[in-house]
């Protein structure tokens, strides 16, 4: 079951202020749901470990992806997680433990262990969606071992945040852990702030000798500013002071709550065959509201204010099943992995249009100089004639089985097919209409693994996965969309990976990932809709993680993607056009190095080549918003005054790079931030 299997993937040891200093994990069971060597799965996955994430003081999956090859990340409007996979930008393909994490909100790093980052189609292994890759959040689990650890930092832009880790046994068959974080801090935009705080309790008994059970329980509440960057003009982002906010901060909140239940089973029978059961409930409270940055005008002078606000409510819950076992047929070894999904999830979806009153009762964007982009005049929230009112609920059935055959030490091969029946409803509100869809979806996966020696592998594989008709968030079905077959992706990919020594580990990837039955409005008939190539994406990953010595740990890689719009889908969506925001060239190289047992620094590079704000690029050649590429520098200072304390500074930016970042649209672009410092200070005890 990936959630157990997930959790156990990495050696666990008693934590310290120090802790273990490795970038490199030998094996994950994200990608197999089984225990597995990374050198044995064929699929490009990146395990940001533990270590790495302390020693970049990550708080975010932004943060965590920084230097993993062919990941990036969108702006989301401000209010969400939205990884970019080979080009293909998700605000769902996110799991915590193995299970799915779909709704749209910031995700934080407090609870966690480290964190899979898997590319190329995951449908046998996760179900529906997953085209260009997914996020698998592995969390710290009570584990009998004793824990006492607390984490104070000090921002530079003002504020700061402390996360707690606390576990200890309470005898030999029981143990707990509790993670925690409160936070509230500043940024370097103006005005834009952070609060949150969540709590993580875990409970494990060891029920005889070969059963385990576990119980989880997470809260995890946060109110940001929904921050959507700046305009632009003539083909740019505007060249403003990247402090400057668009719109009013005050009315941009963001908020989300969390409740989260896990019970996790586990059973290992006496003839080797391991039975686990994993059960999440969610209930996901989500709303935010934006007043944010439109297109400009008078040559640059003037730029558009618009507003709306959205409310999510989603009410989550997923079993899984695996049953895992090893048999041997003529020389050949099996390692089976059979089993079964039942999700049910159900999403209220409620959007506002602002108008601006002081205008008219039906004005919906006003206009404000460049020089001042604030709006702070009276605005009123209600429904347009088009604003989401919904209900929706999605149930799934699946099944799966997979097979990882050894022929012998050199040859190996991962064979897997994955059954879902998605069932699908949703009704309107404000129309009184209802529409329902059931899709039945066919996920296989297979993959060759030749061993030219014990230390090295050469892999090729081909996956699939689909996405129906209600799309990721699940409020996308329609009365024209209802019938079609659903999204799907194709990945190919031939690879390489070697442990060029025990402790560290070069990959490399090529690939091409192809999306198709992309929905557009039929150009001979435009009530209809009809099905269409998508897009596809071609590209080369290389990746280096792990310890040169054991002083001098290094992490990074470099992406290559021609990215590429295969038909024309709309009116501005042209085949020619580049994927949005998927650059052709990235690079990333993070080091740290210890000078002796006290002291130590850090420093990394990353390079982002240039890239479209959006997928628009054809059409209208002469409103193209590019981001133009950049080079950044961080660094890092580590001071371990004794076993039990120890001090760290980061500094992001160094060189204090103007550029921007990310964007979401051409009229919501964010910039970077200028060089800023974070203070950490570790006491174990």
């Amino acid at each position: 079951m990936a959630g157990a299997a997930a959790a156990q993937s990495t050696t666990t040891e008693t934590i310290t202020v120090v802790g273990s200093r490795s970038y490199r994990a030998a094996e994950s069971s994200s990608s197999t749901r089984t225990d597995t060597p990374l050198i044995d799965v064929p699929q490009a996955v990146t395990v940001v470990t533990e270590a790495e994430l302390r020693d970049r003081a990550a708080q975010n999956l932004a943060d965590t992806v920084r230097y993993v090859p062919g990941v990036s990340f969108a702006q989301g409007e401000g209010n969400r997680d939205t990884p970019i996979f080979r080009g293909n930008a998700s605000t769902a393909d996110m799991f915590v433990d193995g299970v799915r994490d779909d709704v749209q909100y910031f995700r934080d790093l407090y609870n966690v262990d480290h964190v899979d980052v898997l590319r190329g189609s995951n449908g046998m292994i996760f179900g529906r969606g997953g085209g260009g890759g997914v996020i698998n959040r592995v969390t710290r689990q009570a584990n009998g071992q004793d824990v006492h650890q607390v984490t104070a930092q000090l921002s530079g832009e003002g504020g700061g945040r402390i996360t707690g880790d606390f576990g200890m046994a309470i005898d030999d068959m029981a143990s707990f852990r509790v993670t925690g974080v409160y936070e509230d801090s500043n940024s370097y935009r103006d005005e834009v702030t952070y609060q949150r705080n969540g709590i993580n309790p875990t409970f494990a008994l060891r029920v005889g000798e070969n059963t385990l059970l576990r119980v989880g329980y997470e809260y995890y509440d946060y109110e940001f500013v929904a921050d959507r960057g700046v305009s632009s003009f003539n083909g740019r982002p505007l060249n403003v002071d990247p402090r400057a906010f668009f719109g009013d901060p005050d009315r941009s909140p963001t908020t989300t709550t969390v409740n989260a239940f896990n019970l996790h089973f586990e059973h290992q029978f006496e003839n080797g065959l391991r039975l686990t059961n994993h059960t999440r409930w969610g209930i996901y409270d989500k709303f935010y509201q934006n007043v944010f940055a439109g297109a400009t005008s008078g040559g640059g002078a003037s730029v558009a204010i618009e507003a709306y606000r959205q409310a999510t409510d989603r009410n989550s819950f997923f079993n899984q099943t695996d049953l895992n076992f090893d048999i041997a047929t003529g020389g050949i070894n099996h390692d089976i992995l059979i089993g079964l999904e039942y999700g049910r999830q159900i999403t209220d979806n409620f959007r506002e249009t602002g108008y601006f009153t002081a205008v008219s009762p039906t004005t919906t964007a006003v206009t404000v100089p460049v020089s001042n982009p604030r709006y702070t005049g009276a605005i009123q929230f209600r429904q347009s004639a088009t604003d989401a009112d919904n209900n929706s609920t999605a149930t799934q059935y699946a099944a799966f089985m997979q097979d990882q055959i050894e022929f012998s030490p050199h040859w190996q091969a991962v064979v897997g097919v994955r059954y879902d029946r998605f069932e699908s409803e949703l009704a309107n509100h404000r129309t009184g209409a209802q529409f329902s869809a059931e899709d039945n979806l066919w996920s296989p996966r297979f993959g060759l693994i030749v061993k030219p020696i014990e230390d090295a592998s050469i892999y090729a594989s081909y996956s699939q996965t689909f996405v129906p008709r209600a799309g990721e968030q699940l409020a996308s079905l329609s009365a024209t969309n209802a019938a079609l077959d659903p999204e799907e992706w194709e990945n190919i990919e031939l690879g390489a990976k070697w442990d060029i020594l025990p402790s560290l580990s070069l990959n490399g990837a090529i690939y091409q990932l192809q999306r198709t039955n992309v929905a557009i409005t039929d150009p001979l008939n435009p009530t209809q809709l009809i099905l269409v190539d998508g897009q596809e994406v071609r590209g080369v990953e290389i990746g280096v993680s792990g310890d040169l010595t054991d002083r001098w740990h290094i992490v990074g890689g470099y992406a290559y993607q021609d990215s590429e719009i295969l038909s024309n889908q709309s009116a501005t969506v042209r085949a020619g056009a580049t994927l949005a925001q998927t650059p052709q060239h990235s690079f990333s190289l993070w080091n740290r190095y210890d000078f002796n047992d006290r002291f130590g620094a850090g420093l990394g590079v990353v390079y982002v080549g240039e890239r479209f704000a959006t997928v628009e690029n054809v059409a209208t050649p002469a409103s193209n918003v590019v981001l133009e590429d950049y080079t950044r520098v961080d660094a890092a200072v580590y001071w371990t005054i004794n076993d039990n304390l120890r001090v760290q500074l980061n500094v992001e930016n160094l060189l204090d790079e103007t550029y921007f970042i990310n964007a979401h649209s051409n009229t919501n672009v964010m910039p970077g931030s200028p060089r800023s410092f974070r203070v950490g200070l570790s006491a174990a005890f």
